[in-house]
């Protein structure tokens, strides 16, 4: 009787043991199946910024990448060269025929945009298009359109574009006045014509003042050069002219402009004009096709230059030197020697200051400018002018 219950039992194992078999292989089937018809998305979705998630360098380029393009410029130059070899040759023997090198050859310059709008307007550098015959963009998904030249600034080095296209993927502006030191930032852009880059690193300092854009200015001629830039070590080349600098959340702080190297690839910094100035700048040019530039009327020196009895207790400020009969300053009252401490509540303690707070104001506007005079502080309400001494805006032409 007990040998009948056990081989009973085993008979009813060996069925279950079967079923479950030819279930599992009927369920791996169907799935597969399943799959291969309906293959899913391999791109992460955008997860939403909130208090409980944190940013990461993953959702900084996911937001930026499409919204960063390549930047080709072609350019008529006649070679530098021939006025050192054929000039000779055309002094003895006749002027050189159409197709010697004095004829102006077709020269390709490339570097980066920034699209901040969906209907088409594109931030980059004025050296990336200055003097362009021809500019084409090439978006992320390589469609290239042709762009045309809005309007650009020499002396801040920022230029704005406008492809036709609607509906694009662009940045939003951040703030760079609260971009701090050691904070966490991206480069996008295009290097060595490598679409599509990005870089890390963090800001390194803030308002640093460099010659690159008084160089080319002494060497183009113009106004005065407005240098502030944010201070990074995220890895920029050349190409990258033009491109973003994001913060965590993928937004605009900074356009990527130079770095500092003595071999002419990246060796350690790089520098962006703060997005403030940027946005500013592309703002005047879109409304009124001309940066409408703010002028107070004189000149400074910082304190720590300007302290003759070496008297280190009080290093902070800009003194007045000189000022422009008439100007916005000397309306206000203020005179030769006073220190000027804080412009709308931010100190201002070197040129990099200064030029970053007023590079982002236009005549008409009025500031609070507070000011030392013979050991009291005082504030005076200053009225803007422009470089004419007039406090109206000129429309040149409207987009």
């Amino acid at each position: 009787m007990n040998k009948k219950i056990l081989l009973f039992s085993l008979i009813i194992i060996l069925i279950s043991v079967s079923v479950s078999l030819f279930s599992v292989r009927i369920f791996a089937k169907t799935t597969q199946h399943t799959l291969s018809e309906n293959p899913q998305p391999r791109t992460p979705a955008v997860r939403p910024m909130s208090s409980g998630n944190l940013p990461s360098f993953e959702d900084a380029a996911e937001r930026s990448i499409n919204a960063v393009v390549h930047v080709k410029s072609e350019f008529l130059v006649r070679p530098r060269f021939y006025d050192d070899y054929f000039g000779f040759f055309e002094h003895f023997f006749g002027r050189p025929s159409a197709r010697s090198p004095r004829s102006p050859q077709r020269v390709e310059g490339f570097g980066s945009g920034v699209v901040i709008s969906p209907d088409g307007y594109i931030i980059t550098n004025n050296h990336v298009i200055q003097g362009a015959e021809r500019i084409e963009i090439t978006f992320n998904n390589r469609r290239t359109l042709p762009a045309t030249i809005v309007g650009s600034d020499p002396s801040t080095d920022i230029a704005l574009l406008r492809v036709d296209a609607q509906n694009l993927n662009y940045l939003t502006f951040g703030n760079s006045d609260e971009v701090r030191v050691g904070q966490w930032v991206l480069a996008v852009g295009n290097p060595f014509n490598l679409n599509s880059t990005v870089t890390a690193g963090i800001v390194s300092a803030k308002a640093r003042n460099i010659p690159i854009i008084s160089r080319r200015m002494a060497a183009i001629g113009g106004g005065p050069p407005i240098e502030s830039f944010i201070q990074t070590d995220a890895a920029v080349n050349r190409g990258n002219s033009g491109g973003a600098l994001v913060n965590l959340y993928g937004e605009l702080i900074g356009i990527n402009t130079a770095i500092a190297t003595p071999s002419g690839a990246f060796s350690g910094y790089s520098f962006a004009v703060p997005v403030n100035t940027a946005r500013k700048v592309s703002e005047d040019l879109r409304t009124f096709g001309e940066v409408q530039r703010a002028f107070l009327g004189l000149l400074f020196v910082p304190m720590y230059q300007a302290n003759e009895d070496n008297n280190f207790n009080n290093m902070d400020g800009l003194r007045i030197e000189r000022i422009t009969p008439g100007g916005a300053v000397e309306v206000a009252g203020l005179r030769v020697g006073d220190i000027m401490m804080e412009i709308n509540g931010r100190p201002i303690n070197t040129g990099g200051d200064f030029f970053e707070i007023i590079g982002q104001l236009r005549p008409g506007e009025t500031i609070q400018l507070t000011y030392m005079r013979n050991g009291r502080t005082s504030m005076a309400e200053v009225l803007l002018q422009d470089n004419e001494g007039g406090t109206e805006r000129r429309v040149v032409k409207e987009w």
